[in-house]
């Protein structure tokens, strides 16, 4: 488990001062391949009334609203950065994309797990800035303005069919995986192309909502989907946690 931040410090980023200083915005960012992994889960949100489009046609096929407001939340299982554990942390994400996901122009505000050390604050960020290169580095092409950057209390619960988030007043969010003629197994839309991972689990959400940067979004009802995660850098390097350094594959 990543070490506990110290107290006291002012974690939020959201002037552009402050962004400049640790999360360059896209005009500045270029990724770098970096030794990074992360395997887990991932649990998004959004305000398409039907199964996310994006899945099956990777982003062409524009959202069912014409736009995409979304929350996602990811579990990480197993993970580090240059070294730094991730193991055991948990990510908040804000998302907005005003047209067809591949077409670009999101805006995106991050919440990093508070339990976080210094190090592993500042690798999450550049992972989810795309910085770090490898799985993520396609968000400095997406991306066109990060909205701001915290340390927050994220809290994630898996229990059964069920996905909680909750990030104070924020984010909060419960999505439900759908079952299918089996009713003991979800719906699960199978090796696809998609860049969160190639097996969705398709899911609706109960209770959700988004109360943050000026953004007051309700997602009841509306499409999820839960995705296991196993994203990596560019480097032919894993870390090793028996040993506790980075060996190579």
């Amino acid at each position: 488990m990543a070490a506990k931040a110290d107290s006291g410090k002012s974690d939020r980023i959201s002037t552009k001062s402050k962004i400049s200083a640790k999360l360059d915005n896209p005009m500045r960012r270029k990724a770098t391949p970096t030794d990074w992994s992360i395997k887990g889960e991932l649990i998004l949100n959004c305000s398409c009334t039907v199964f996310c489009p994006c899945v099956v046609s990777l982003g062409a096929h524009p959202p069912t609203e014409g736009h995409c407001h979304a929350w996602m939340g990811i579990i990480i299982d197993e993970g580090h950065y240059e070294g730094e554990d991730l193991s055991g942390l948990n990510v908040g994400l804000l998302v907005d994309i005003p047209g067809r996901m591949a077409e670009g122009n999101w805006k995106v505000a991050a919440y990093v797990d508070d339990r976080a050390s210094g190090k592993a604050y500042n690798g999450l960020l550049q992972i989810f800035s795309g910085q770090a290169g490898g799985t993520t580095g396609l968000f400095t092409m997406l991306v066109s303005e990060i909205i701001g950057a915290e340390r927050a209390p994220v809290v994630i619960e898996r229990d059964g069919t069920f996905r909680r988030i909750m990030i104070e007043r924020k984010i909060q969010g419960e999505v439900e995986m759908l079952t299918g003629k089996n009713n003991e197994e979800p719906v699960i839309v199978r090796n696809t192309k998609y860049w969160m991972g190639p097996d969705v689990i398709v899911a609706k959400g109960n209770k959700s909502r988004v109360r943050d940067y000026g953004r007051v979004w309700d997602f009841d009802g509306m499409s999820a989907e839960i995705c296991p995660i196993d994203w990596k850098g560019e480097r032919s390097f894993k870390y090793d946690k028996n040993l506790k350094k980075i060996v190579q594959r």
